[in-house]
């Protein structure tokens, strides 16, 4: 089969469609054949060095994939050959196949495309299990959710709209702002322009926000805790200014705050399944009724990922951006 490589040895590490041995499936997984899979920052951070994969992964890049079975283990029931599939992966998703855990399977849509599908896993799964297992977000509360014209940020700002939350946001452009708005936030602030704080205690009244979900890190983080409110939740999913900076401990001792950190891909099968299944039950119906819907920025034959990568790199994608492998 074919997949994506990194060519380690080039000082831009480009990507390169080549040909590569084909997964080995076990008797409780998948072969899928892949007809999509969908960028994240953790690509981009695996290709630069800097994210290795958890041990047992697939070293190929690629975590979010949707395609059809092609063959089941001998463990596997309820699902057949040929069913269409979307799936969160720990990596392999730039290929032609890839092995899946059959419990972290989910039917795609009958009216859905392949690049549609793709585009869910990661980023939903992300969002939820962030403000809603983590930070326990509660119907009234408030969130601001930082990059959120990102995959990641336009999943939240849904979730936290529907759950009967408040959504505020921050985002680098004027266009991307609007977007966030237009999803369902209540203030969306380019902070390239603004001052975010000042900009969202006005529209709290002072008060602040409950939950904060954040990839930023270090160049944040006095801001976001004199954000928050009394018991209020940070919560750390990226590191891209940087992972340390120093801590006002009696202000988070004073408003009993809760700074949690999180990942999704390096946790156990077991984990990920009861992401999956709580994060069905509550926004899956939602998904099928087009309430919620994942947003695709752009999409990209495999060929072309590099270019893919750049558009993530220079941050001038708003919701996911997706490689098309086959029709």
């Amino acid at each position: 089969m074919k997949a994506i490589a990194i060519q380690t040895d080039q000082e831009n590490k480009p990507l390169v469609w080549q040909e590569v041995p084909a997964p080995a499936y076990s008797a409780d997984e998948v072969l899928v054949d892949v007809h999509a899979a969908a960028l994240n920052r953790a690509d981009l951070a695996q290709r630069a060095g800097n994210y290795p994969p958890p041990g047992g992964a697939s070293p190929i890049l690629g975590l979010d994939v949707a395609g059809r079975i092609t063959a089941l283990g001998a463990n596997v029931t309820g699902w057949q050959v040929g069913d269409r599939v979307c799936a969160l992966v720990s990596g392999g998703g730039y290929a032609e196949q890839v092995n899946v855990p059959a419990p972290l399977l989910m039917a795609i849509p009958e009216a859905w495309s392949y690049e549609q599908a793709a585009a869910v896993p990661e980023v939903f799964y992300t969002a939820y299990v962030n403000i809603f297992m983590e930070a326990n977000l509660q119907p009234g509360e408030t969130a601001l959710i930082h990059g959120a014209a990102s995959g990641v940020g336009t999943a939240a700002i849904q979730l936290v709209r529907e759950a009967g939350g408040r959504a505020l946001a921050t985002a680098g452009t004027e266009e991307k702002a609007a977007y966030c708005t237009r999803l369902g936030a209540e203030l969306a602030v380019n902070y390239r322009k603004e001052d975010f704080v000042e900009r969202i205690l006005a529209h709290t009244n002072g008060q602040g926000v409950d939950v904060i979900l954040d990839n930023v890190g270090a160049a944040y983080l006095e801001r976001n805790i004199g954000l928050l409110k009394l018991r209020g939740r940070l919560v750390f999913i990226g590191t891209m200014s940087g992972s340390k900076a120093e801590l006002n401990i009696g202000a988070l001792m004073g408003r009993r705050l809760r700074l949690i950190g999180s990942v999704l891909r390096s946790r156990s099968l077991v984990e990920k399944v009861k992401i999956k299944e709580k994060f069905m039950a509550q926004f899956w119906p939602l998904l099928l009724n087009g309430t919620i819907e994942p947003i695709i920025d752009t999409v990209y034959p495999i060929e072309q990922a590099n270019e893919a990568h750049q558009r993530m790199a220079e941050n001038k994608n708003i919701g996911k951006i997706i490689l098309k492998i086959r029709d």
